[in-house]
């Protein structure tokens, strides 16, 4: 199983696509294919590539609130 695709190959798998789905589909299927491709493409960009540097914003933080003071009356 040395050379799969040879250029008869190909010559003979167009001719029986040719057949099958005739001149007005091929261009439709060419362009699905393509934008599949393209997608599947991207997709796998997405996953080799690391992920973006995050950075390490610090938040700053409010002060909690201070205790509510219940003051007691004395009689």
């Amino acid at each position: 199983m040395g050379d799969l695709l040879q250029p008869w190959h190909l010559i003979v798998l167009a001719i029986v696509a040719f057949l099958l789905f005739g001149a007005k589909r091929l261009p439709e299927l060419g362009k699905g294919l393509g934008e599949g491709l393209k997608g599947f493409r991207e997709g796998l960009k997405g996953v080799t590539d690391p992920p973006p540097p995050t950075t390490n914003v610090q938040q700053q933080s409010t002060p909690p609130p201070p205790p509510s003071s219940t003051t007691t009356e004395q009689k």
